[in-house]
């Protein structure tokens, strides 16, 4: 965790109402850190739904093999994150650990150890002591609040500069239903679901296959579609919990992600997921931009992904931004090595609004002095056109700087 928060962060810190069936503690157990939170407890009601997605990885950790096992009887009653190890890449003895903080939980919280879900951050290849919840998970357990999601979401930080945390309130039936999510990420970030560790809690009344599913389908286009190294963690894991304690207000049971009564609700928990994969992007290691890119004119949204993907995800396209310099030559060399449909003569692209090349060469209008003073901007808007037909996408990422090198260079010290 840095002691100097991102010229990136939000402004504004939104307040986090209270979510019926939901309470939260946190504790020091001395995991890694010292004189800082590292562990969460968070403690569902009893029905609570469950449902989640996870690193692609071929080395997943611990905590991601016990949660996909676990997935399937889609009830929660209770999940612990703790910050400073990853439990990954510590074989029998990280399945060992996942187990005893399991077992140590479900008897603090009264339930079984199927109910317990679990995630870890912090270095791979360190064992974890589970020991050290012992006793201090039955604390929390007794201590937890209905309450505060910004000192949750502090406590699982590793690299990151600040907290993240989003909220939604929307319309189900006649009844009001809350959104609140928390997340962590500002290295090893990848698509390939989930790219960081992320939290989202509602009293919605939603089954457990119906909340898979819109889970499954709302980090597409967020945190799917954000990148700030090209690197996918082992630990990824997005979580979502459904109380359903608004049904006793009048909401609507729903069992089917297709209810037309959900329209309202997906599009707040789809705003939700994206709020906070754009936190994650504005915490990037070191960064000082957020880059948006968007690729239009290509011949499927799939294909301008892989494209915008391979521009985001460019070193050398990073660091001309962090350089301040509007270097569309390697913008080009992103799109040309994407493996891709494309025609390097009708190709333009554009920074911040400003465009800089057209039909495969320098704009006729190009103004050095121009470009180079919107490149100052924090946020900069790399816009590319294909010209092959109706196919667009968008990415996050931020630039690359000495700082990610000096981050990363030292993380195990």
């Amino acid at each position: 965790m840095s002691s100097s928060v991102s010229p990136l962060a939000p402004k504004h810190v939104p307040d986090m109402p209270v979510i019926a069936g939901v309470r939260l503690a946190t504790a020091e157990a001395g995991i890694r850190y010292k004189n800082r939170t590292d562990v969460l407890l968070a403690v569902m009601d009893k029905g609570t739904a469950v449902a989640g997605v996870f690193t692609k990885s071929k080395c997943p950790s611990a905590p991601v093999e016990w949660c996909r096992a676990k997935l399937k009887g889609g009830k929660a009653r209770a999940l612990v994150v703790n910050s400073g190890n990853a439990n990954a890449f510590t074989g029998k003895t990280g399945r060992s650990s996942t187990a005893l903080t399991a077992k140590i939980a479900a008897k603090a919280v009264g339930c079984t150890e199927g109910e317990i879900f679990l995630a870890s951050t912090g270095v791979i290849g360190e064992p974890l002591d589970a020991t050290k919840f012992d006793g201090v998970l039955g604390r929390l357990a007794e201590t937890a609040e209905a309450g505060d999601y910004l000192a949750a979401a502090k406590a699982i930080m590793t690299t990151d500069t600040f907290p993240k945390v989003a909220t939604a309130t929307v319309k189900l039936g006649k009844a009001k239903v809350t959104i609140n999510g928390m997340a962590k990420g500002a290295g090893m970030i990848a698509p390939d679901m989930a790219t960081m560790l992320s939290f989202i809690f509602t009293d919605a009344p939603i089954a457990p296959a119906a909340l898979q599913a819109l889970l499954k389908s709302g980090v597409e286009d967020t945190f799917n579609a954000v990148t700030i190294d090209g690197d996918t963690s082992t630990s990824d894991t997005l979580l979502a919990f459904a109380t359903g304690a608004a049904a006793e207000h009048g909401a609507p049971k729903i069992s089917r992600a297709t209810d037309p009564r959900l329209k309202a609700f997906v599009k707040a928990f789809n705003q939700v997921l994206a709020n906070l994969s754009e936190q994650v992007a504005r915490d990037g290691e070191g960064a000082r931009k957020l880059v948006e890119i968007t690729v239009e004119g290509a011949k499927t949204k799939a294909s301008a992904r892989k494209i915008a993907m391979s521009i985001a995800n460019s070193p050398l396209v990073k660091t001309a931004i962090a350089g301040e310099d509007a270097n569309w030559g390697r913008v080009v060399m992103a799109v040309g090595k994407a493996g891709e449909p494309a025609d390097r003569d009708k190709l333009s692209i554009s920074f911040n609004g400003i465009r800089v090349a057209k039909s495969g060469a320098r704009d006729p209008s190009y103004d050095e002095a121009q470009v180079s003073e919107a490149m100052k901007a924090p946020e900069i808007a790399i816009k590319v056109s294909l010209g092959l037909g109706k196919g667009r996408d968008r990415v996050l990422t931020c630039d690359l700087t000495k700082e990610y090198v000096a981050i990363n260079g030292d993380y195990r010290s």
